[in-house]
């Protein structure tokens, strides 16, 4: 069965004359949430050969992913980022994750609100609000791949807060 992964980016830093959004980073305490959860979610997922993780290039969005994939033994390097995440339309979100390859069985996204707790609520028709570092946990039907993922085809296994 294929997973799907949405998690907002750690606490960061507010808006700011001095910086613009893009390039926010996160704050100490959103580090710790961001250690914590991640460190939760790394009892429930084992990473493999199958797995992916895509980030949203902004600052705390990939600053987020390093912790996550550190705790969860993922490759740094293979991290795959885009900007088209950043401020994305839940929709543009879908398809980007309806682009995966095939063999690709769990897949992480790092990104923003509100276009993730959107994503995750028009896949699962569940009522999510993602607070920062949290993470929704997806499931697809038997047999199903993220390039038919649609509105209502998910279930939303679990949310770690």
């Amino acid at each position: 069965m294929k997973t799907l992964y949405l998690i907002r980016h750690a606490k960061a830093e507010d808006h700011g004359l001095l910086k613009n959004d893009y390039n926010r980073n996160i704050i100490s305490k959103g580090k710790e949430r961001a250690i914590r959860i991640a460190k939760e979610l790394a009892t429930q997922l084992t990473i493999d050969s199958d797995t992916l993780v895509i980030s949203s290039s902004a600052n705390r969005a990939k600053q987020t992913a390093d912790i996550f994939c550190e705790i969860l033994g993922y490759p740094l390097a293979d991290i795959q980022e885009t900007k088209e995440i950043y401020e994305a339309h839940f929709i543009d979100i879908l398809r980007i994750i309806n682009g995966m390859p095939n063999k690709v069985d769990k897949l992480l996204v790092f990104g923003h609100n509100p276009g993730l707790s959107n994503l995750t609520n028009y896949l699962s028709h569940a009522e999510v609000d993602l607070a920062t570092s949290n993470v929704a946990i997806l499931t697809l039907p038997d047999n199903f791949n993220f390039s038919e993922l649609a509105g209502g085809t998910t279930t939303l296994l679990n949310t770690i807060q």
